[in-house]
């Protein structure tokens, strides 16, 4: 759970967050839920890690077929209209 769903990426793709993502190198983010509560946020992401993995994969599957990075792009620079990559 976090307040930044774009920080938090970031920090993941570039490997600052210890645990999980530096044992495992899983820097795709694949699938996420919004809240407007924070206490609602907690029991889902609770009630996640007590899935089975094979549950995981059918729930990230049926809104993210193809395991697309959703953050792909996510602090890559960003161009203004009629803007190159040469003139930046």
């Amino acid at each position: 759970m976090t307040n930044s769903i774009y920080r938090r990426a970031l920090q993941h793709k570039s490997r600052e967050i210890e645990g999980f993502v530096s044992k495992y190198g899983c820097t795709r983010l694949v699938y996420y839920e919004s809240f407007d509560d924070v206490h609602r946020a907690i029991g889902r992401e609770k009630e996640l890690k007590c899935w089975l993995r094979i549950k995981k994969i059918a729930l990230i599957e049926s809104k993210n077929p193809r395991w697309e990075d959703l953050a792909e792009k996510w602090g890559a620079q960003m161009l203004f209209s009629g803007e190159s990559m040469k003139s930046t």
